[in-house]
This record gives C-alpha cells, sequence and structure tokens, in this order.
C-alpha cells in the first residue's frame, strides 16, 4: 500500500504543477464587443423555485443589453409551489418575458431536458443562453458571453459560477466551486475540451439545431454535459469564461445532504467527461482516502508534510483563482476550506457508491 501511496503523491504533485503552471501562463481573453447587439433567447427552466426564482429574474431585468433585442423564456416543470404565481406577477408588464406551463414530453427527452427542449421551440433568435431559476446572473452577462463567440466555428460559451452567502457553509462551496473550476479552466485554456455548466451557458442555434435537441439525446441527469458532448462530436468549437464578467450565482445548497445529492448527480455525469479530465477530478477526489491510510503506515513526519504540500499548492491555485475574479479572502479560510475538502471527499466518495437514486427537483433518476 505505501508504494502505491508514494506514487500516487508522485503522479498527484506532478499533475498539479503542470495545472498550475497552465493557469499561469495560458490565460485566454475575450474583449467585449459592445456595439454588436444580436436578438438573444434566455431559457431557464423552474421546477419549485418559489424561494429564489424572482431573485433570478431581478438580475435579468437588470441586465445591460437592450431588452428590445432579447426574450426571455421560463418554462414552469409543474411546480406544486407559488413559482408560477410569482413568475406571472413579475413578467406582467414585461412583454419580452414570457411564461410557458411545461406539459407531456417530446422525443427522448425528460424533467429539464424537456422543459428546455420545449423552450428551444419557442425561441426566435439563433443564440440561446441559459441559466437556472436560483441563478442571479451579473450586468454584463450577455455581452461577456458573447464575446466567447470569436469565429463562427464555435458552438458553445460556457460561463462561470459560484455560490452566493456570507454564511461558513455557503462560503466553503463557493470556494469549492471557483476551485473545481479553475481546474477546469487550466485544462480548456491549453485547448482540449472539458464541459460546460448549464446554469450559465450559450448555444448556437446552429449548433444546438446540428445535434437535435435535447429531445434527440439520450436523457442524462447531467443534460449540459451530454448536450456538450454532442456538439463537439458534430465539430464546433467551445469556449470557457473565467471572468468576472460572466460569474453568476447560485443559491447554496440548505444543507449538507442537500450538497451530497448535488455532487452525486454531477459525479454521475463526470463519468461523461474527457478521460483526462476525468482522471484529473478522481485523482483530485482521491486524495484522501488515499492519504489516510498513509498516515497509518508511515511516519507523522512525512505524512504531514504531504499534506501540507497539498495545502500549500493548493491555496496558492485557489488565490491566483480569486485574483482574476478580483476576490480575496483571509488566509485561514484557504486552512478551512482545506479541511471542508477532508470531510467532503470522504464522505461523498462513500455516499456516491450507495445503492440510491439522485433526487433532482423532487423526482428520482
Amino acid at each position: 500500500m505505501t508504494v502505491v501511496s508514494v506514487a500516487y503523491f508522485i503522479v498527484y504533485f506532478t499533475l498539479f504543477l503542470v495545472l498550475l503552471a497552465l493557469l499561469l501562463f495560458n490565460r485566454r481573453r475575450y474583449p467585449l464587443r459592445p456595439h454588436e447587439t444580436p436578438r438573444v433567447s434566455i431559457l431557464i427552466a423552474a421546477r419549485n423555485e418559489e424561494h429564489n426564482i424572482l431573485n433570478c429574474l431581478q438580475a435579468i431585468e437588470r441586465l445591460d443589453y437592450p431588452k428590445d433585442r432579447m426574450e426571455v423564456l421560463i418554462g414552469d416543470d409543474s411546480s406544486t409551489d407559488r413559482t408560477r404565481a410569482m413568475v406571472d406577477a413579475f413578467i406582467q408588464d414585461k412583454p419580452h418575458y414570457t411564461c410557458i406551463t411545461i406539459t407531456g414530453t417530446i422525443g427522448k427527452a425528460k424533467g429539464k431536458p424537456n422543459v428546455l427542449a420545449q423552450l428551444a421551440h419557442r425561441a426566435t433568435s439563433d443564440l440561446f443562453l441559459y441559466t437556472d431559476a436560483d441563478i442571479q446572473v451579473p450586468r454584463g452577462w450577455v455581452q461577456a458571453m458573447l464575446a466567447g463567440l470569436d469565429n463562427n466555428k464555435v458552438g458553445v460559451v460556457t460561463g462561470l459560477t459560484t455560490v452566493a452567502g456570507d454564511g461558513f457553509f455557503a462560503r466553503m462551496q463557493s470556494l469549492d466551486w471557483l476551485y473545481s473550476l479553475g481546474l477546469m479552466q487550466s485544462v480548456s485554456d491549453v485547448g482540449l475540451p472539458v464541459t460546460t455548466m448549464g446554469n450559465n451557458m450559450l448555444l448556437t442555434r446552429q449548433a444546438y439545431e446540428a445535434v437535435g435537441g435535447y429531445e434527440n439525446i439520450k436523457f442524462s441527469i447531467t443534460e449540459d454535459v451530454a448536450i456538450f458532448n454532442q456538439i463537439l462530436r458534430k465539430g464546433f468549437d467551445y469556449r470557457n469564461i473565467y471572468d468576472r464578467g460572466v460569474l453568476a450565482l447560485s443559491a447554496p445548497a440548505a444543507t449538507f445532504w442537500q450538497l451530497l445529492e448535488q455532487r452525486k448527480r454531477w459525479m454521475r455525469g463526470a463519468v461523461h467527461l474527457p478521460l483526462y479530465m476525468f482522471a484529473i477530478l478522481a485523482m483530485h477526489s482521491a486524495y484522501y482516502p488515499v492519504l489516510l491510510p498513509y498516515f497509518w503506515q508511515s511516519s507523522a513526519g512525512i505524512a504531514s508534510v504531504v499534506f501540507l504540500a497539498k495545502l500549500l499548492l493548493q491555496s496558492v491555485y485557489l488565490h491566483i483563482c480569486l485574483r482574476r475574479l478580483g476576490l480575496r479572502i483571509p488566509w485561514w479560510q484557504y486552512v478551512v476550506f482545506e479541511l471542508f475538502m477532508v470531510v467532503t471527499s470522504i464522505i461523498l466518495i462513500i455516499y456516491f457508491f450507495l445503492p440510491t437514486k439522485v433526487n433532482w427537483k423532487g423526482r428520482k433518476y
């Protein structure tokens, strides 16, 4: 076990140093083109989001983009709370908003992909911007996402999302999002495809229709990963943007249990990532399950050095990610974040392999 552990740590730290170098020296930039204002369609699937939907819609209303150049399509997915009533009240004097009651399914789609498929049929523009009902997008979101369309081969543009909130649990989730997406960005910046995020995504109509839309894709609880892979197979390019201009804020998981459900769904989707990205995330998630047995089989001094080395590299990496976004945290939060990672990575791996279904918006898959 010790030989295997040592080999794992050598590979891990070598890979981490490579990713750190890529983060430092291979940043892509996408200049804004404010004079270009094509018509866009903003698509939102909503199911039982009475606590979040108004924040989402108010953020969209604050967008720094001509209202006559955008339409906002909201799909009410059989909500059993006040979501629909709240949406109707908000949009009653806003003609560029439309709320659609989703009934029935089309093609292979169900759940959220079915909502998005039906909204796409209603969309009248050639650019589809996607966000979720628990997300607040920044004012310059549309223009910043459009900047990713730097040539006519780009079919997917992905923004950046983190968690809102000042509480300890929300803060740790926020750092986790920014750190994990930073790992993906290092790979994306050197021209290797990774994935997209359905809560902060742009698809061109040409790319969307080339794959037949969500209704012609095999159902997945990570519908964004599924359509990303299909679009790339059709020869389209992608762009991932790690910039404050596209930084959207998500409502945090309210409890640790909700966090486990969310991450289990994401881990199901991770098996569809490119092999190199899956390997990076798998190695990262396995760090503490490998380290803890190593503590028992080696001296405390060596094990402590291994722990501190990861803490240092991870903190430097996260610091660079935060600096790109104009964010700062006190030094002790880097340490606390590492302890948070210890607990969540071990519990999540155990939970992932339990024979339970994923609970997603009140439905089990």
